[in-house]
């Protein structure tokens, strides 16, 4: 595709014009057509690159998409920081590491023997990132410094060196910016650098330069040269001769450290070529962005915790514009253009099939009869595929589409020369489902384990249990002389003080001690049959409960359900139209009902996993089987806001499919229930989603097959006792986020089965805790944050009868913000239409009681 795109006169005349550092208007073109325009450019112009956007998680989407345009390109994401400006609080580890990486691929470009890159990097950034101060470019390339083998220095001189420009002396290297020495090795870790390296000294010279893997500390790669570049955008030795008022010095006084304003911009080398994205969305962001700060500064100012002599941590809109002008760069939207450019009319929208999937493939076989080139990227592609070759083999066609599985936002139709096809149609899940594109998130980087972190989280003192030996206190990590040769063991003491002394080879055979919280267990006699008699008792014990199990599962093996059929087709279609990727957890929580809708017996199982893991996408799946066998469904619900919820779901998810979905609730007036309730019996209702009212003795189903029951624990005994009954004749799918003991304990002991999703999405964030006392001032920065990157908000409050004051209260305090109250007083229409709102993100606030806890389907 990009092959075509450079073939375009078109596009050639845009790249003649960047390589003359021609003025270029604004491209105007679609949000879909930018990073295939700007791949392409890549491939042509061998320079450093640099694209701003308007927001973080905007920036996030380019830095993911870029990938599937061009696989061998040298992206980087410059992420903003963490907090806001004046904000007192910690960037983060990995925003630490990203940005210096970023720092240092443009710094190489200034660094005297420093080696250039192979591929120029391409950078993404948002314009917060780019308006916060960093580490001028003379101080950054004033403290790297190039190691070479045969390189004479004092390993204590490059030591302290190290600690001024923001690295940590460790035991063992197991993380960007940290060093440590022994002996004659010192190794360093880099935040630029993919591993560690290990500098072995011979006296003081440099013998070898060595990476090596952090997890097993063994070098595995030779090098000439190793660049170490400070470790931090504010340097410890610049900051030791200030007054400053903490112990470790932050990035908050980064501007008081290195007074010389600088931003990304100064590190780019003049030939560099900058993207915008919308200027105009960049200049209203900007100026939001320094509202918000000025008001912060103000605030913080008149409560102390600023001086009003601070240095302004940021850039303001003017000063970036003023330093953009230094350097050749493109708008790709449209604010700085006139008219449409030529580049742009090649590009038009593709056609929407909303998951309609047979004029979806009328449309391809129309496109390729003409000659011209399909391309279809999704995350189902291999079903697409499948579609396509049900008639591929009755159709004689010169040209064939392309399946691809990738994501991307949407898709569009290139205007080609007749030579080439005339048109080049890409088709993505925007255009076939309708879907909207996950967002992504940065992936955590797990540390990597030492050698000894198996027991370096005991402590003198802990409780463990030996495999063989029993409970014992560890005591220590001990060095004794056995053999002649010095090792290590781990010391644990039993009753009497007798002491065992483990290998730390061994260190495997012990475990942390589990038992009841506040009572210590007692230690076993070394050297008595005691620990063995006790392991005994437990394995007779467990005979006696696996006697126990095999009775129940022949019984429930010999109950007689109905047996499902495999997979059909369109249940292949609708598990394609979710908008999400799929968790492992999720995948095998599915794939484990389906084996149990498809045997005889009939299923109990409970399915555990937090809110917003997927456990209603597993139900539905299981739902809409049911009903391709011809089998009734029933849906129950502890509440009748969350009966509309999973009503709204199922309809939408459901539209495209001949399925009837219907509720009983307090929502439906008593006509309405009793009609409902009359095609139910008639089977003219497939899925009824319902509260209690569900199990009462007028509701009559004629081919019950499936009963899902949302959080069981929520219903009375004699609901339950009902429910009981279903298990013996359908199959019964349970869903909770907070199973009670007694049902988990069933659970776990074979009672019945379990599924578990322990995995959050990959949208999910981590998540900040932080406790103390209310402050206004907290909140705001929170919910400001929140609202940069594009999220909303739950703000939990303990009283119906002052909610509207606190709702005042927010107004004044965030007004940037749409608020929506919600409590368990309102009338339940009111609510579920607030749920509603907020769910499809018309409100940025939830101000609500605890009835986010009561049974509520939080998006």
């Amino acid at each position: 595709m990009l092959d075509l795109l450079r073939s375009l006169p078109v596009y050639q005349q845009l790249l003649h014009q960047i390589k003359a550092r021609e003025s270029v208007p604004g491209l105007s073109l679609l949000r879909s057509a930018r990073l295939p325009v700007m791949a392409a450019l890549k491939e042509d112009l061998p320079i450093p690159m640099l694209l701003i956007t308007d927001r973080a998680d905007h920036a996030l989407t380019l830095f993911d998409e870029v990938k599937f345009w061009s696989q061998d390109i040298s992206r980087f994401l410059f992420p903003e920081p963490n907090p806001l400006f004046y904000e007192q609080a910690s960037w983060g580890t990995l925003t630490r590491r990203d940005r210096i990486q970023v720092l240092t691929s443009l710094a190489v470009y200034h660094l005297p023997g420093a080696p250039r890159p192979e591929k120029p990097p391409v950078v993404i950034a948002p314009i917060r990132a780019i308006m916060a101060r960093t580490l001028p470019r003379r101080d950054f390339l004033k403290f790297s410094k190039t190691l070479k083998p045969g390189l004479t220095i004092y390993p204590e001189s490059l030591q302290r060196a190290w600690v001024e420009i923001g690295y940590q002396s460790a035991d063992t290297v197991l993380e960007p910016g940290q060093f440590s020495r022994r002996g004659g090795l010192l190794d360093i870790w880099p935040p630029s650098e993919p591993y560690p390296s290990r500098l072995d000294f011979f006296g003081d010279e440099i013998e070898s330069i060595r990476r090596f893997d952090p997890a097993t500390q063994r070098t595995f790669q030779v090098l000439d040269l190793l660049l170490v570049t400070p470790a931090r955008e504010i340097l410890p030795g610049k900051a030791a001769g200030m007054d400053l008022p903490v112990q470790e010095v932050d990035e908050f006084y980064l501007p008081v450290v290195h007074p010389a304003p600088a931003t990304l911009l100064d590190y780019l080398p003049q030939d560099s070529l900058v993207l915008i994205d919308d200027m105009s969305l960049l200049e209203v962001t900007a100026s939001e962005i320094e509202e918000q700060a000025v008001k912060l500064r103000q605030e913080s100012i008149r409560e102390g915790t600023l001086p009003p002599d601070f240095p302004v941590p940021y850039l303001s809109w003017s000063e970036i514009q003023d330093t953009l002008g230094g350097y050749p760069f493109l708008e790709l939207g449209r604010s700085t253009a006139e008219d449409l450019s030529e580049i742009s009319q090649a590009f038009i929208p593709g056609p929407r099939f909303g998951g309609r999937l047979k004029p979806f493939i009328d449309y391809i076989i129309d496109s390729c009869r003409a000659g011209e080139r399909v391309e279809i990227v999704s995350r189902q592609d291999s079903r697409l595929r499948e579609l396509w070759a049900e008639h591929e083999g009755v159709l004689n066609l010169e040209r064939l589409p392309t399946f691809t599985e990738g994501t991307l936002t949407e898709g569009w139709i290139l205007t080609l020369p007749k030579d080439q096809g005339g048109k080049l149609h890409l088709l993505t899940d925007s255009e076939i489902f309708g879907w909207e594109r996950p967002r992504p998130r940065q992936l955590h980087r797990p540390l990597a384990d030492a050698p000894e972190s198996f027991y370096a989280d005991l402590k003198p003192g802990d409780w463990v249990v030996h495999v063989d030996y029993g409970i014992g206190r560890y005591v220590g990590l001990v060095r004794r002389i056995l053999e002649g040769s010095e090792k290590e063991f781990l010391c644990v003491e039993y009753d009497n003080g007798d002491q065992l002394y483990v290998p730390v080879h061994q260190a495997d055979r012990l475990n942390r001690y589990i038992g009841a919280e506040g009572e210590e267990p007692n230690p076993t006699r070394l050297g008595t049959a005691e620990w063995s008699q006790a392991k005994e008792k437990v394995r007779e014990a467990v005979q006696e409960v696996a006697k126990e199990l095999l009775e129940l599962y022949a019984r429930r093996q010999s109950a007689k359900g109905f047996a499902f059929q495999p997979d059909a087709p369109w249940q292949k279609e609708l598990e394609a139209s979710f908008p999400y990727i799929e968790t492992q957890d999720q995948l095998r929580a599915i794939n484990e009902v389906k084996k149990d809708m498809e045997t005889a017996r009939p299923m109990d199982r409970l399915l555990c996993g937090d809110v917003g893991y997927g456990k209603t996408e597993v139900a539905l799946r299981a739902a809409f089987k049911a009903v391709l066998d011809g089998k009734q469904v029933g849906v129950l619900v502890p509440t009748t806001v969350l009966a509309q919820q999973h009503y709204d779901t199922f309809r939408e998810r459901l539209a495209a499919y001949p399925v009837t979905v219907e509720m009983l609730s307090r929502f439906r007036s008593p006509r309405e229930q009793d009609e409902i309730l009359k095609k139910l019996s008639r089977g003219e209702v497939d899925i009824i989603i319902g509260t209690h009212r569900l199990i009462q003795q007028d509701v009559q189903f004629k081919d019950l097959g499936l009963v899902i029951i949302d959080e069981e624990q929520r219903f009375g005994v004699t609901h339950k006792e009902y429910l009981k009954k279903l298990r013996t004749e359908v199959d019964v799918l349970t869903l909770t986020a907070t199973p009670i003991p007694r049902t988990l304990y069933m659970a776990l002991t074979g009672v019945r089965d379990i599924s578990t999703i322990n995995t959050p999405p990959e949208e999910r964030l981590p998540i900040i805790t932080h406790v103390g006392p209310y402050s206004p001032h907290l909140v705001r920065q929170a919910v400001l944050r929140e609202l940069e990157r594009g999220g909303q908000i739950f703000f939990v409050h303990n009283r119906v009868q002052t909610i509207r004051a606190m709702e005042k209260h927010l107004n004044n305090l965030v007004p940037e913000a749409r608020i929506g109250v919600a409590h368990g007083q309102m009338p339940e229409g009111e609510l579920a239409a607030m749920m509603h709102h907020f769910t499809h993100q018309t409100i940025d606030i939830l101000l609500c009681t605890s009835i986010i806890e009561s049974g509520l389907d939080i998006p």
